[in-house]
């Protein structure tokens, strides 16, 4: 489906969105606490229709427990396409110890080398995506002959 008269764009199915989010590696994780928008880049993994990432105590742990609304944006692209997935929804920490085991089990691991042993799920409202052909700009001004 084509979210606009531009055939360069169009909307991703709910299968394609999970595809990007199955690729991606490194997504954006964007929280709203006070009045400020906190983005955060976490690299994640998807886990049975939800996301998880590892994270260290601080801002974002905090501000995740003020306010669980997250949004997650990925972006893919190659030569000749691109596209972006956002995810809408609650992030939770994960708890209990059975739940963390089988996360470990997982193999995600931090790309800086820091200690984070702090599970967040995501679990979406949520999943949507655009799909985008990449090709130069057409011309700006149209030449009109007489």
């Amino acid at each position: 489906m084509y979210v606009t008269d531009d055939p360069a764009v169009r909307s991703l199915s709910a299968d394609e969105c999970w595809a990007v989010l199955d690729r991606a590696a490194l997504g954006r994780l964007a929280l709203a606490v006070g009045g400020e928008i906190d983005i955060f880049p976490v690299n994640f993994i998807v886990d049975q229709g939800s996301l998880l990432f590892r994270t260290a105590p601080g801002s974002k742990l905090a501000e995740l427990s003020a306010n669980p609304h997250v949004a997650f944006e990925v972006d893919e692209h190659d030569d000749r396409t691109a596209a972006s997935v956002v995810v809408k929804g609650e992030a939770e920490r994960i708890e209990h110890q059975d739940d963390i085991d089988a996360a470990d089990a997982l193999g995600l691991t931090p790309w800086i080398p820091t200690l984070k042993y702090r599970w967040v799920r995501i679990i979406p409202a949520s999943v949507s995506g655009r799909g985008f052909l990449r090709a130069p700009e057409p011309d700006r001004y149209a030449v009109i002959d007489d």
